[in-house]
């Protein structure tokens, strides 16, 4: 078992899931037993403090024995406990460098408030999130919107007003867009999707704490034959699994069960690419400011400066 990560990865919970232990440990939280996707889970989500964990420790966190863990770092191709551990922390050395760079930096800055501190994680979370992603697969989740029967937007809880954004983005460039959870919770948002098909895209929003209703929703709208596009926070997440295409976003806060911020970025991104995707979306940008500027402070005052001059002239 290789513990080398991808030098791409910019955040250590994407940079470790996608390194060779990162994607074994994925396989067992997808294919494995209830225990191994127990450990399996854990280690993912928790890497720093697993290297310094011992077996009964860890045992105890996952709620398994020890031969179990054991057991699991044998399927996983490592001699004992030990040696699993050690992979994780070789693991963590190399895809901890570039955050913990830019943390140094944050903490350079001698910031004494913690409002002004979690400005700062928000500028590292986007600024990570924008190393780790590719424009073209934004580009391309863009022109796949663009070609959707309908576009459904789901979001539950702190997620929910970043469904909406996204909606509200999308609308004026997409043929039909709904938000699948607005006005009501889980039977609304299961109403809405009841008719979901091959033909739309769904594109559920989930950072951590995870709803299961948003994961039953996602995996009834992929049986169904939707496309999937995930925006959640790492490889672990349980909305990865269940996306055609995944958009991740870095979350982790120090105070917050977690941020928005990156998520949001993400969204802007992927409405400002399929905003520039082609010359048509021009004339419905326009068309929709002209749809709206009779309520826009600034194009009423000019409407009324306007019209007080032309009463004037007459």
């Amino acid at each position: 078992m290789t513990p080398a990560a991808s030098s791409s990865a910019a955040t250590p919970d994407i940079g470790f899931a996608e390194s060779g232990l990162g994607q074994a440990l994925r396989h067992m939280l997808a294919e494995g037993s209830a225990s191994n996707r127990a450990i399996a889970d854990y280690l993912l989500r928790n890497q720093v403090r697993v290297t310094a964990l011992g077996v009964e420790e860890l045992a105890e966190a996952c709620a398994v024995s020890t031969a179990t863990i054991s057991r699991f770092a044998r399927d996983l191709g490592f001699r004992n406990y030990a040696a699993m551990r050690g992979a994780v922390a070789e693991t963590l050395q190399s895809v901890l460098q570039p955050v913990e760079k830019l943390r140094s930096t944050i903490a350079r800055r001698a910031v004494q408030s913690p409002a002004l501190e979690s400005l700062g994680y928000a500028e590292a979370a986007i600024t990570a999130t924008s190393a780790a992603l590719a424009g073209d697969r934004i580009d391309r989740i863009g022109a796949m919107l663009t070609k959707a029967r309908a576009v459904y937007v789901l979001g539950f809880g702190l997620s929910s007003f970043l469904a909406g954004a996204l909606a509200m983005h999308l609308q004026p460039f997409c043929r039909h867009v709904i938000d699948v959870a607005v006005g009501g919770g889980t039977e609304v948002a299961a109403s809405h999707l009841a008719t979901i098909t091959a033909k739309d895209v769904l594109v559920v929003i989930s950072l951590p704490r995870y709803t299961l209703d948003a994961v039953s929703l996602t995996r009834f709208a992929r049986d169904s034959g939707a496309t999937i596009v995930s925006i959640t926070d790492s490889p672990a997440s349980p909305l990865a699994a269940l996306g055609h295409h995944v958009l991740y976003a870095h979350s982790t806060h120090p105070v917050l069960p977690s941020s928005s911020s990156a998520a949001l970025a993400v969204i802007e991104a992927l409405a400002v690419s399929l905003m520039t995707s082609n010359k048509a979306n021009v004339a419905k940008a326009a068309r929709h400011t002209g749809a709206i500027a009779a309520y826009l402070v600034g194009e009423h005052q000019i409407r009324s400066t306007h019209k007080r001059a032309t009463n004037k002239k007459s």
